[in-house]
């Protein structure tokens, strides 16, 4: 009987002990994914005061430089690794094309985009690179400003800022929109529009430190330098802000007269058919700019 009693005390113990205690629970981690996307311009109303910024730093000189190599007549390429306090922040993949020996076109498909490897294929060109920003409606991928080509218009031009590539019958140019506006009278064989210009006509910066929206993404630049040479510069890492990077420009010793910004993030990319190169972009493509050999 004592037996049964002591039996009984244990199992009510027992049950009251597992009512208090808390339930076991497995953590749930749920990611967050970040995404950048590259605003369009907003105009600030006259008479508003713009809050003062403090400019990001500009990184030191890079401690890995190989200098222009010469690949064939007229094409030249470069890789530096920006450094800071021996940390590495970025890796850039240069271009230097004088076209002279080079003509350039522009590829688009709005329907069909492709990845950088595709577009060499079916172009056939020695060099391609991303173009300017789209947007995509009803399943159908449209340029943001205007596109040329094969001299047909589609988009609209940008007005008051921005920069425009076009290739006429004497050659590839690269200019401002705020001087020199697009007029409907122009006959381009090709032509894109992008935005911000990094580096006004005459070597001046073109992003002032007032704009710093301190936003890091890859970023793909096409430049033309005081001597008429294009240069295509793409970016490895998410290190350059937009006043960031057209400070490097500038201060840099690639002598440009004039660069400008085409679009970034995941559509930033580059492919060189021989020797074979490519900085991948990791989303396909609807407008390319490709370099043939003259």
């Amino acid at each position: 009987m004592r037996r049964i009693i002591l039996l009984a005390l244990v199992a009510g113990f027992l049950v009251s002990a597992c009512a208090t205690q808390k339930p076991f629970s497995v953590p749930v981690f749920t990611p967050t994914l970040s995404f950048t996307s590259t605003p369009f311009p907003t105009v600030t109303p006259s008479g508003t005061p713009t809050p003062a910024r403090t400019p990001t730093q500009t990184p030191v000189l890079p401690e890995t430089d190989t200098g222009w190599r010469v690949l064939r007549s007229g094409l030249e390429k470069r890789e530096i690794e920006v450094v800071s306090e021996k940390r590495r922040l970025d890796h850039l993949l240069l271009l230097r094309i004088d076209p002279t020996y080079f003509r350039f076109e522009i590829a688009y498909d709005a329907e069909h985009p492709k990845f950088m490897d595709g577009w060499q294929k079916q172009t056939g060109a020695l060099i391609v690179f991303n173009g300017g920003f789209f947007k995509v409606e009803s399943k159908r991928y449209l340029p943001a400003g205007l596109l040329i080509i094969g001299g047909q218009r589609l988009g609209e031009t940008y007005r008051g800022y921005g920069g425009m590539f076009a290739v006429t019958m004497q050659g590839p140019q690269l200019r401002s929109l705020a001087l020199q506006p697009y007029q409907p009278s122009e006959q381009f064989m090709y032509a894109l529009q992008s935005f911000p210009l990094l580096v006004k006509p005459g070597g001046l910066l073109g992003f002032p430190a007032q704009d710093e929206d301190y936003v890091t993404a890859r970023r793909t630049v096409l430049g033309r330098d005081r001597d008429g040479r294009f240069i295509v510069m793409v970016t490895s890492s998410v290190y350059f802000t937009l006043y960031r990077l057209s400070r490097y420009l500038v201060d840099s010793d690639l002598d440009l007269d004039v660069a400008l910004n085409l679009d970034g993030g995941p559509s930033s990319g580059v492919v060189l058919a021989e020797p074979y190169t490519l900085v991948a972009a990791t989303a396909s493509l609807p407008i390319v700019i490709a370099v043939y050999p003259r």
